[in-house]
């Protein structure tokens, strides 16, 4: 048979596999029920660390629909960065754009890439309905998708990633990530579920000490995000019984009445827009002796020394992008090991996030995520 024959015949195989974009309508996380032919064919992803999700959906086609991101896995979290261009050396090169409600995010070079969909973060719908942003983009055929990681995610996280799922034509994946999830989250709170009178450790969350110089105690968490994942892991989030925001800040006074029996930073490697570099540089290949030695000097502030966790030696630090990634199983995990060892002594975090790369993602598993001043403690 003639080499033309066989690729006109490949061509017309090829066109029975692949599913043509259909019309359907999807609810965004905002509320907004919008349109939209699907699997979308490009894609500017609003917030680079969606790259996290997105990745766990789409393996080794992670940018395969995606001509354009904002910058912030570069400001923000570039141990990640780096693995991604080591593993899409291509992706260096893919068009940034800036923070939306600081008025970076150009449209215009945006509509040039002729993007089927911007996906935003949920904070940002304020700007982009106010500045005109929202509308000029329909106008311009472009659907903005409002996901949400970080504010309330509870209520969106498994919304988002079946979203995301949506979007990039992965449904399947996305049910098996929501699944793998909910099981390892349950390896802990199915436990603590059995212990009846379970003594919950006071733990206060500190949210990125170090990064700036205006940055004295002492921001934190409510009852979401961290906070919960406190609770989810056992202990009590001090800072829930005073805020009821997703963040928000106790004075120095607040901490002392609480006294609680843990502390835990949220650190990440912020060199790139750190004025002082006082942060905590936990995650990817972290240097654990540096990150320990930045972790001892922050808790020689006012009024750290004076707190029961502090004289105890139980000060730990978190990888900060678990706030908004939905991975929140792993530091689940390695809290509940904080907070009741023996209970969970045979549950090993760094496992089961080795486990989930292999599984999931593009890029290979390396340590680092937490730290302690007591060492052996992770």
């Amino acid at each position: 048979m003639r080499f033309s024959a066989i690729r006109h015949i490949a061509a017309i195989l090829l066109g029975l596999v692949a599913l043509p974009a259909t019309a359907a309508e999807i609810t965004d996380v905002a509320g907004r029920t919008l349109k939209i032919d699907l699997p979308a064919k490009r894609v500017i992803v609003g917030e680079a660390r969606q790259i996290h999700v997105i990745a766990a959906l789409k393996g080794d086609k992670t940018f395969d629909q995606i001509v354009g991101w904002r910058d912030d896995l570069i400001k923000k979290d570039p141990d990640s960065y780096t693995a991604y261009v080591e593993a899409f050396p291509k992706i260096a090169d893919l068009p940034r754009f800036g923070y939306l409600p600081q008025g970076e995010f150009g449209l215009e070079a945006a509509i040039a890439l002729s993007p089927d969909v911007i996906t935003l973060n949920l904070e940002a719908q304020k700007s982009a309905t106010d500045s005109g942003f929202e509308e000029k983009a329909a106008a311009a055929g472009i659907r903005i998708v409002y996901l949400d990681f970080r504010l309330d995610p509870v209520r969106n996280t498994e919304a988002s990633i079946e979203l995301l799922g949506r979007l990039f034509g992965a449904e399947d994946r996305a049910k098996e990530f929501i699944a793998y999830r909910r099981t390892q989250i349950a390896r802990v709170t199915d436990r603590l579920a059995t212990i009846k009178d379970l003594k919950r450790p006071k733990v206060f969350v500190e949210r990125a000490p170090g990064i700036s110089g205006e940055n004295s105690c002492c921001r934190t968490f409510g009852p979401v995000n961290f906070g919960a994942m406190v609770e989810e892991a056992g202990g009590h989030n001090v800072a829930s019984d005073i805020i009821a925001t997703t963040f928000g800040d106790l004075n120095p006074e607040q901490l002392v009445v609480s006294d609680p029996e843990h502390v835990i930073v949220t650190g990440s490697n912020w060199a790139a827009e750190s004025d002082i570099n006082q942060f905590v540089p936990v995650g990817r290949d972290a240097d654990m002796s540096l990150a320990r030695d930045r972790l001892a000097k922050l808790m020689t502030r006012a009024p750290f020394p004076a707190l029961k966790a502090v004289r105890s030696g139980q000060v730990h630090a978190v990888w900060h992008q678990f706030y908004g990634a939905p991975y929140e199983f792993y530091p689940i995990q390695q809290f509940a090991k904080w907070l009741h060892p023996e209970l969970f002594a045979d549950v090993d975090p760094d496992q089961t996030f080795k486990e989930f790369h292999e599984r999931f993602l593009p890029v290979t598993f390396k340590p680092g995520y937490f730290v302690s001043l007591e060492r052996g403690s992770n």
